[in-house]
């Protein structure tokens, strides 16, 4: 028996092999497929990177539905998963999450107490702290624009305070 059937043998329980027209083509096949599996399930894991302090991702809400759980004049205390839209290009300071309906939310990080990185737009994170809705000021506003790298014209736009909804993050975990 040579090794081409005895191979054919072993296979033969798996219905792709149980024809007795067995070829190699079709165990390249069944091999490109079990790899493209393995390799999706398995190796595709995402670097996770933390900051602040330590979180689990147990548990987190979609950003989306952040705003229907935040009343004025309340504190809620949430884990909140999302997409990064821009980020502090100065330090990594703030960053604006996108809500998903061409709005986005504010966050800012417990105590000034750690950054993310600049080049972080566009990933997924998840975040653990304290949303609620407060009133931006004019000058805050503008120096948000400013980190941001507006154009001076485009800061001088900015004339009323605006009343958003505001994250303050205590840890990070976002994904590369």
């Amino acid at each position: 028996m040579n090794a081409g059937s005895q191979l054919a043998r072993l296979l033969s329980p798996i219905p792709i092999f149980a024809e007795t027209n067995f070829s190699m083509k079709k165990l390249l096949l069944a091999s490109a497929l079990t790899w493209l599996f393995t390799a999706t399930v398995f190796g595709q894991s995402a670097k996770v990177t933390s900051y602040g302090e330590t979180i689990t991702a147990d548990g987190a809400v979609d950003i989306k539905k952040l705003p229907d759980m935040v009343t004025e004049g309340e504190k809620v205390n949430l884990k909140v998963s999302g997409t990064v839209q821009s980020v502090c290009q100065k330090k990594g300071c703030w960053m604006k999450m996108d809500m998903g309906d061409g709005k986005t939310m504010m966050v800012h990080f417990k105590d000034y107490g750690f950054f993310v990185p600049k080049d972080c737009s566009g990933k997924k994170l998840i975040m653990d702290g304290v949303a609620f809705i407060e009133v931006t000021p004019v000058d805050q506003l503008r120096h948000y624009a400013e980190d941001a790298g507006k154009s001076k014209a485009e800061i001088e736009k900015i004339v009323d305070p605006e009343k958003e909804l505001t994250f303050e993050a205590s840890g990070v975990l976002l994904y590369e």
